[in-house]
């Protein structure tokens, strides 16, 4: 029972703000950094889950009623794009900055060294996650890679679905870092939870890529001015552009009618 209090308590601490149904927490990234440390260190009878939201998440969690379900089951939901950010301020949420995925990775690896926690990185190519260890290791001295694992870019067969659940777990990790992206990290993550013996699990997106250096991320002036997504869809028009040009679109106009209070999405 008082274990069960201390985790209402870590999960109640800051205010959430919907932002087209989806609550999002109001959070920086050292208080992100610091409620996953609490997390491992102390509430480990499960795992905890954390979204990485940005509009693309959004979008999809008003487009899918089932991928809505998921994610509003998650213990701590951040918001990732400058987007997100100005909606929330709009809508009197106290938050000042974003939290991606990627800065927030390096920010827990920093923030946690001297603590031995093991990681475990599951998704993307052996490539990625080859140089993604090696980068890691190097950066951040005395961090333990527990494992890694690429999946096919296939559904994997019921016996290749246990034989990672079960590699993950022998691997012991404190953290379970999935980059499948969104919404497929989401939907194996809800999916798994229950038979993975790991305090944290995040879904992280390309975050492996911009840390073992596979795809270039956005300069920091970029970021800070709001238009990395600008500089991913120049890198990559072919993947990115229904993401960008329709759901862009259908973020601003949606947000718009909340904000005029035309629509309510609750």
């Amino acid at each position: 029972m008082a274990s069960a209090m201390v985790e209402q308590e870590q999960a109640s601490r800051f205010c959430q703000v919907p932002i087209l149904g989806l609550p999002v927490h109001m959070i920086q990234i050292p208080d992100v950094v610091e409620v996953m440390t609490h997390w491992v260190t102390h509430e480990r009878f499960r795992p905890h889950w954390v979204v990485v939201a940005d509009m693309h998440a959004v979008v999809e969690a008003h487009n899918r009623a089932d991928f809505r379900r998921m994610v509003r089951q998650a213990d701590l939901t951040v918001p990732d794009g400058i987007s997100l950010v100005k909606v929330a301020q709009w809508k009197g949420g106290a938050v000042r900055s974003r939290v991606a995925g990627t800065d927030l990775m390096k920010a827990f690896f920093f923030g946690t060294q001297g603590l031995g926690f093991r990681h475990y990185f599951y998704g993307d190519t052996d490539l990625t996650l080859e140089r993604l260890a090696g980068n890691l290791t190097r950066q951040y001295p005395g961090l333990t890679v527990a494992g890694a694992y690429s999946p096919p870019f296939r559904p994997l067969t019921e016996e290749e679905d246990e034989a990672a659940i079960r590699r993950i777990n022998e691997a012991k990790p404190d953290v379970l870092w999935v980059g499948l992206g969104l919404p497929k990290q989401e939907q194996w993550i809800y999916t798994h939870r229950d038979r993975l013996n790991v305090p944290l699990v995040l879904g992280v997106g390309a975050a492996f890529k911009f840390l073992a250096g596979t795809v270039q991320r956005a300069p920091d002036w970029i970021g800070d001015m709001g238009f990395e997504w600008l500089w991913r869809f120049a890198c990559e028009p072919r993947r990115l552009w229904k993401r960008v040009l329709v759901e862009g679109s259908q973020f601003v106009g949606l947000v718009a009618l909340e904000l005029a209070g035309w629509r309510d999405f609750s």
